[in-house]
């Protein structure tokens, strides 16, 4: 441990709120009381438990989101000391030490901010429908075994399944724009998505989508529909969006090789667009 965090008795935390969308945000700051081993986790519950922020002003509680708890699910994902990480796996004690005694939250810079720290992370998981990241099934039979798989392609694959899809590669990429459609006054909720998912369908769609689109066409059977998956990449918002500037596999949590993913997509794609124009 930091002899130095033996001496500290309190440390502050700056959180930027928003109170709903569209909304604008601000900061507050919290005093937390010094104890071992936290996490971020543990210091949004601390804060959850006071009525007031640090300079003696009642407040409510930061809203944030999480679930496993042990950086499996990705729901916790949010920017401290001006890194997209997951906060379970935050130790306040490391953070500290790198932001001289302060920490900071954001919620993700790419995503449609809902309160908070809580963002609406839907166009990421839209992206999975676009690039079909699924192995197709047509009914519920037991059909027996299924293809064998060497050990080679197992190991290809194994890292790209370790995906949460905690949208770190996303907020990290400078070719990833924000997409907020603001609602209009007499829209349905169902319009203002729809308006949303067009603005969305020429974007950049990221690293993580593409990486799951390379883990199914590797997959025995998901393989069937590769060149579907390639389509989805070949459209505008694909594969050719792709700067190059790796960011994605410098922040992702997982250590998963996205810039392989990328450059395998690149070279099927290539191949796929080059048949296609002799099977004509």
């Amino acid at each position: 441990m930091n002899p130095s965090a033996t001496k500290r008795q309190s440390f502050d935390v700056r959180v930027l709120r928003q109170q709903a969308p569209g909304e604008p945000s601000r900061w507050e700051t919290f005093r937390i009381p010094y104890e071992e081993n936290l996490n971020v986790i543990s210091v949004l519950q601390k804060i959850a438990a006071m009525a007031h922020n640090a300079e003696g002003q009642k407040t409510t509680p930061v809203a944030w989101d999480c679930n496993c708890l042990e950086e499996v699910c990705g729901a916790c994902t949010m920017v401290i000391n001006g890194r997209c990480r997951q906060s379970c796996s935050a130790l306040v004690d490391r953070l500290l030490e790198e932001h001289d005694g302060e920490i900071e939250l954001q919620p993700m810079a790419k995503f449609p901010v809902l309160r908070d720290l809580v963002v609406d992370r839907s166009r990421m998981f839209r992206a999975l429908e676009r690039v079909k990241a699924w192995v197709p099934v047509d009914d519920y039979y037991d059909r027996g075994a299924g293809p064998l798989e060497s050990q080679d392609s197992q190991e290809v694959r194994y890292p790209l399944s370790e995906c949460m899809t905690c949208g770190c590669c996303l907020d990290a990429c400078p070719q990833y724009s924000k997409v907020e459609v603001k609602p209009h006054p007499n829209e349905t909720p169902e319009e203002h998505q729809a308006r949303q998912i067009a603005a969305e369908s020429t974007e950049f769609i990221g690293a993580a989508p593409i990486s799951q689109a390379m883990l199914f066409n590797r997959h025995p059977t998901g393989a069937a529909i590769a060149n579907e998956r390639l389509e989805a990449l070949m459209a505008p918002g694909g594969i050719q969006a792709c700067g190059n500037a790796q960011n994605c596999v410098a922040v992702c949590p997982k250590s998963i090789p996205l810039t392989t993913s990328i450059a395998r997509a690149g070279r099927q794609t290539t191949v796929y667009a080059i048949k296609k124009i002799f099977d004509r």
